[in-house]
């Protein structure tokens, strides 16, 4: 088992998630963050913090989407350790559904934390 970030994450970034994780395995893109599942230890302490319910673990339902979209940019993104600044419209964001095919930003993340 691992745990996934997903489409509630896009936009909302807000990092609660990275300063728990006792493997650092979150990756920071420019409106959203990654867990590489080959690092993820399967602990569960990041998905409570999570205020938007972003993080689940791969067992619950179809998240092969999100399995491959984690694996993807955890590749690419560079690795987040410290909890940063959420974007200053997260709040508008937390409560829309369906956000990634929309509003997901490819490139990596640009908040110099590491």
């Amino acid at each position: 088992m691992t745990y996934l970030v997903t489409d509630a994450c896009v936009k909302c970034k807000y990092m609660d998630c990275v300063e728990v994780c006792p493997v650092d395995c979150f990756y920071e893109g420019e409106n959203f963050l990654v867990i590489n599942p080959d690092e993820c230890i399967d602990c569960g302490v990041c998905e409570p913090e999570c205020p938007v319910e972003a993080i689940k673990p791969d067992t619950e339902g179809d998240l092969s989407k999100w399995l491959e979209i984690n694996t993807k940019y955890a590749e690419s993104w560079p690795n987040i350790t410290r909890k940063g600044e959420p974007p200053a419209d997260a709040d508008a964001w937390k409560d829309v559904k369906d956000k990634f095919d929309a509003h997901f930003s490819p490139n990596p993340g640009k908040s110099g934390q590491s």
